[in-house]
């Protein structure tokens, strides 16, 4: 989940704060109508899990029932609590590269100390930033954001730790992975000499100012499956968790070349945009069947930017006028929904209420049908990041946008929870927004939904 300020402002991309930069794509992804919506954790775009016995949350998938003994609108016996903690350049988490272990350990520690305090229990952590790990992976290097170097050991095993502690606490830990993005920058020799890019400079595009693996390769898209479905194996984590970047925002003005890889896998597509849906189809089907044959209790949830389709484009789409996942990003979340390859949704829904482009009260109601009968669970993803910010719309100046939305959403019988982006604002808590939400909305803990 990743989303970009220019300056101070993460408005720009997909999900979770990822600050990356060119003009370009913040003119390519705003919204109409709404100077503060692009892509990803943002504006009219930003971005950002199963079980061993067979149950996906509520109740089987396919019965459409919530599974909790709620009413409409009452208060709920179990409820999906997250926070997302990004790492990507230290966003959240550690503070900076390059501390000594007991300090990380303890500033992961004080995070997930922080999940306690608001009430939450569930911890996103991002275990796999830019195609590096924050375990001794045999496919990739340890992440930079641990040492400041890519490759370093950092002496050790961060979501070892990051899963006995939470469990601990009586909090999930989803390990949060980016399937094909590699470097916040184009310069191969800057990864570490053993990176997969690296040793196989074929599977890599450069595109945006950034380096992503080429997802129309097969053999890309059973590598990163391995790599992420080894953290799976070796680890008792309780969900995998993706986040909107699949194929990257568009970037004014650029082409992401995957001619050759067209050439030689797009024969029977009617176009390259069906292609590449397919191919992104392909990942979270497969991942969806191999989580389940290696380790059937973790679940596999997803966040996508909140905007399937508008419905100008598509009569199934929201009343919505922003970037389209579908279109866009080649990521078919409607479909991954209906088909059930996925146990739980987190549409990033990083609007305020009346948003003129994207409205928050809009939006709800409409993940809330799409996910109706399915068995999928819906989780609402929250913008904290903006409450307080002076660069965002008026709406989130108010410490009460946010409360207002938990309100809306509990009106909506398929809505079984929220996660906020991120950990950083959850301790700042700017102008008290997040405590305004504990105080209205959770006043007990809570067991996440289904377990």
């Amino acid at each position: 989940m990743t989303h970009k300020r220019s300056g101070g402002d993460r408005r720009v991309i997909g999900r979770r704060g990822l600050m990356a930069g060119a003009a370009g794509l913040v003119a390519s992804l705003l919204v109409a109508g709404d100077a503060t919506g692009v892509g990803g954790r943002g504006g009219a775009g930003h971005r950002h899990g199963r079980d061993g016995d067979g149950k996906h949350g509520g109740g089987e998938r396919g019965d459409g029932e919530r599974g909790d003994g709620e009413h409409r609108g009452g208060r709920r016996a179990e409820e999906f609590r997250g926070m997302w903690v990004a790492t990507v350049t230290n966003r959240d988490w550690p503070s900076r590269p390059g501390l000594p272990p007991a300090d990380q350990r303890a500033e992961l520690l004080a995070v997930l100390d922080s999940a306690v305090e608001c009430r939450l229990n569930t911890v996103i952590l991002q275990v796999r930033p830019t195609a590096d790990a924050l375990w001794p992976s045999p496919y990739e290097p340890w992440a930079q954001c641990l040492t400041g170097t890519q490759g370093k050991n950092p002496g050790w095993d961060p979501l070892a730790t990051a899963v006995e502690e939470a469990h601990r606490r009586g909090l999930e830990l989803h390990a949060w992975f980016n399937p094909y993005r590699v470097a916040l920058h184009t310069d191969p020799s800057r990864l570490a000499a053993s990176h997969p890019a690296r040793l196989h400079p074929d599977w890599v595009v450069p595109y945006g100012g950034k380096l992503y693996y080429n997802p129309g390769l097969p053999e890309v898209r059973r590598f990163v499956e391995d790599a992420m479905l080894d953290a799976v194996r070796r680890y008792d984590i309780d969900a995998v968790h993706f986040d909107d970047y699949f194929y990257p925002y568009p970037v004014a003005g650029q082409a992401f070349d995957d001619d050759a890889a067209y050439a030689a896998h797009g024969d029977g597509f009617p176009d390259r945009a069906a292609w590449r849906r397919d191919n992104i189809d392909r990942l979270v089907r497969e991942m969806s069947e191999r989580i389940r044959e290696i380790k059937p209790r973790v679940r596999f949830g997803i966040s996508p930017f909140g905007i399937w389709r508008n419905a100008a484009t598509d009569p199934r789409g929201s009343a919505t006028q922003g970037l389209q996942t579908y279109d866009d990003l080649h990521a078919d979340t409607y479909r991954w929904v209906k088909e059930r390859w996925i146990d739980h949704v987190v549409p990033q829904l990083y609007w305020h209420i009346g948003n003129r482009a994207a409205d928050y009260a809009t939006l709800v109601p409409w993940w809330n049908d799409v996910v109706r009968g399915t068995g999928v669970q819906l989780y609402v993803g929250e913008a904290l990041y903006r409450a307080g910010d002076p660069l965002q719309d008026r709406a989130w100046q108010d410490p009460a946008e946010l409360s207002r939305h938990l309100t809306f959403a509990r009106e909506h019988d398929q809505v079984l929870g929220h996660a906020f982006f991120g950990t950083r604002d959850v301790a700042t808590d700017r102008i008290g927004a997040m405590a305004r939400v504990v105080s209205d909305h959770y006043p007990t803990p809570v067991r996440p939904p289904g377990r």
